[in-house]
């Protein structure tokens, strides 16, 4: 029987109706599903150990024949399955308890292969080498051996289903599965790097004969995943870089009075960013580039330059915002930076009034506005740009190739410029920005102090307060962070923001001014919390994650997260980024008691590094991919063999291959399935 990767799972020998739906709680619809299922781990099983020297307490694997068989019924409700096996070196007895329907899997007299642990209690009690509950195999040249004997694969599992079945299953699909696979990739890359055939890689992944076996396999499924996401991501940006952009023209004299008005002087990496950018500026392709920094190290800087390069050109430029407090910060932000030119600088936000946003967008489509700040509102289709020249995102991690095409539609081919404070490892940002040309600023700005972290156990708060009392009488202001907004009844044990602003404010802090802010507030009253505390008139801001990303207090030095448990590495980091603004010593002090070692293992990673992208390397050996931003794909699966981490080497040559292989104009017709691949992709991040 042949059966094809798009099959239901049900029509693999041994599965049916019954175990597909035990199949499916794993995801396992399809064959293709099942034989990309891959094990999570191996044990190796292969060394065979003579029974004489299989001692107590010692893990064997052992071969020997069937001599005797006895099912002892000790009770009622209670048997023990006894077989002996002997190698002629020695014997050793199998023992089940309460099982004796596997009494007909044993015939006296036929070999097995066995794997467990000797009990120790056993020998002590009755000089006897006895393995309880071990796995076995049957010795039968008609039937592969996959439970012992071997590398044996180990899946995760879902109640109901076993390994044993599990392996059973995958087995007999490969068995059946059609010689005649389409092969995805090219032949000329399958003898380049020696790859072994897709049914070859696909028995090697599951049931490996060694090491060596499993590498190859594994390097070529990678290879394919990468490779795929690759020639989609470079297509789609081969397509947009033909489209004819805007060429900008440097006005150095403006450019360099902006530069000389500034406080502080770019640092070496922004130049060179900024170099990156300008170039990009002024060719006729349109620019599209992420731009990555760790929090605070001068990317909205490098960003009003871009801005300002196309307003001095003529054109309109475009900032949008994740969340209307940080347009309002940008708003005021770039109305100072950009004083002494005499532009034009408006905002819009979904709590614009009808009537103001209806004046606002009729000044957008005559040109009157030079620079227009906003969130999402600004890529409604209510509002026409007069002439759209660059559109700078900031932090939206959310934004897929399709949506990022979608902007271009405001204008005529506006440049796009993405930028993110949440740090991406190279990997990661080549896997899922990998149609964006990536710049990165690496150095932070001179005169940073680092931001002092702790970690402190829950018993601790009275001393923690006690500190943020003291930093508070110097003038200095703290924002406190909760997990959630109310309190739970599922969750008792986390501390909200309601219940702990009642406490602060009726007790602890009740000489200070404190306030409370989370994503129900009006938008009104977020902008009047916001602007109090960025003018020092509210000492302690207690906060859901509504201040993750980008507020800027410089006088703001004290940092407490309350439950940080419940925060991903990347979270937490952004958090912390929103102390350590001005030149005063900060400080982020982390209240958990971490209720596993992954928890622990965050919070020791937060307090031993600053370092952004080191912490989101470790993030993503922690969450996975699938997690690290919430990507949800459509058309192409999640990574199944590729580990970006591991992998990063084979991801380099993937995406060599995918740009060699786009340089032919004739790519299509000669792979047509590739194009047909790509074109079912749709990525939404």
């Amino acid at each position: 029987m042949n059966i094809q990767l798009e099959k239901e799972v049900q029509y693999v020998k041994g599965v049916g109706p019954k175990w597909a739906g035990l199949l499916e709680k794993l995801n396992i619809k399809t064959v293709k599903d099942l034989l990309y299922y891959f094990p999570r781990e191996y044990e190796d099983r292969s060394q065979i150990t003579e029974m004489r020297y299989a001692s107590p307490g010692q893990q064997v694997n052992l071969k020997g024949k069937v001599l005797r068989i006895d099912l002892k019924r000790i009770r009622k409700g209670f048997d023990i399955l006894k077989v002996t096996f002997s190698d002629n070196t020695d014997a050793v007895n199998g023992l089940w308890f309460n099982q004796s329907y596997l009494q007909s899997n044993f015939k006296k007299g036929e070999f097995y292969l066995l794997t467990g642990k000797i009990s120790e209690k056993n020998w002590r009690k009755y000089k006897s080498k006895d393995i309880n509950n071990p796995v076995y195999e049957k010795l039968d040249v008609d039937y592969p051996i996959l439970n012992t004997g071997r590398i044996v694969p180990i899946y995760s599992l879902t109640e109901g289903i076993s390994q044993r079945k599990l392996r059973r299953i995958i087995s007999n699909a490969l068995i059946d599965l059609n010689n005649n696979l389409e092969e995805l990739l090219p032949d000329y890359i399958l003898k380049k790097y020696k790859f072994p055939s897709l049914k070859k890689s696909l028995s090697a992944a599951h049931f490996p004969e060694n090491k060596k076996n499993y590498i190859s396999a594994h390097m070529r499924l990678a290879f394919e995943e990468f490779f795929l996401f690759q020639l989609y991501f470079l297509n789609e940006k081969k397509k947009y870089n033909i489209e004819n952009g805007i060429k900008h023209n440097y006005k150095k004299e403006k450019m360099d009075r902006f530069i000389k008005s500034l406080e502080f002087k770019l640092t070496g990496a922004q130049k060179r960013v900024w170099q990156e950018i300008r170039n990009d500026l002024e060719r006729k392709q349109s620019m599209s580039r992420l731009l990555q920094g760790d929090v605070g190290s001068g990317k909205t800087i490098i960003a009003a330059l871009a801005l300002l390069e196309t307003i001095t050109n003529g054109y309109q430029g475009v900032f949008m915002a994740p969340t209307e407090i940080l347009a309002e910060q940008h708003y005021l932000n770039f109305k100072e930076l950009f004083a002494d030119f005499g532009y034009t600088i408006e905002i819009i936000v979904g709590s614009l009034k009808a009537s103001q946003r209806e004046s606002v967008e009729k000044a957008v489509e005559s040109g009157e506005i030079d620079l227009i700040i906003g969130t999402h509102a600004l890529f409604q289709e209510s509002i026409n740009y007069h002439k759209a020249g660059l559109i700078v995102i900031d932090e939206q991690h959310r934004f897929g190739v399709e949506q990022r095409h979608k902007l271009k539609e405001k204008g005529d081919s506006p440049d796009l410029l993405i930028m993110t404070a949440t740090p991406i490892p190279r990997s990661m940002a080549m896997l899922i920005y990998g149609d964006l040309d990536l710049s990165i600023i690496d150095e932070m700005p001179p005169g940073r102090k680092t931001i002092a972290t702790f970690w402190r156990r829950k018993n601790r708060r009275p001393k923690i307060y006690s500190f943020v009392r003291d930093k508070i009488k110097e003038g200095r202001q703290a924002y406190i962070v909760c997990p959630l907004i109310e309190p739970s009844e599922e969750m008792p044990e986390l501390v909200s923001a309601e219940e702990l602003y009642e406490i602060l404010g009726n007790s602890i802090f009740k000489e200070f001014e404190i306030a409370l802010i989370h994503s129900q507030i009006s938008a009104e009253e977020k902008k009047a919390i916001m602007d109090a505390f960025r003018d020092g008139k509210i000492d302690i801001l207690v906060a859901t994650t509504v201040i993750e990303v980008g507020v800027d207090v410089p006088n703001a030095t004290i940092m407490v997260i309350e439950n940080s448990e419940r925060f991903g590495l990347a979270q937490l980091h952004q958090l912390r980024g929103r102390v350590g603004r001005g030149k005063k010593q900060s400080f982020c002090i982390l209240i958990s008691d971490p209720p596993g070692e992954d928890a622990e293992r965050r919070l020791e990673i937060m307090t031993h590094s600053s370092d952004g992208f080191l912490i989101a390397e470790e993030d993503l050996k922690m969450r996975g991919p699938g997690e690290f931003f919430g990507i949800r794909q459509h058309g192409i699966d999640d990574l199944k063999a590729a580990d970006l981490i591991e992998d990063k080497h084979i991801l380099k040559k993937a995406r060599e291959e995918a740009l060699e292989m786009l340089k032919d104009s004739r790519w299509e017709g000669k792979y047509p399935f590739l194009k047909e691949k790509i074109e079912n992709i749709k990525l939404k991040i």
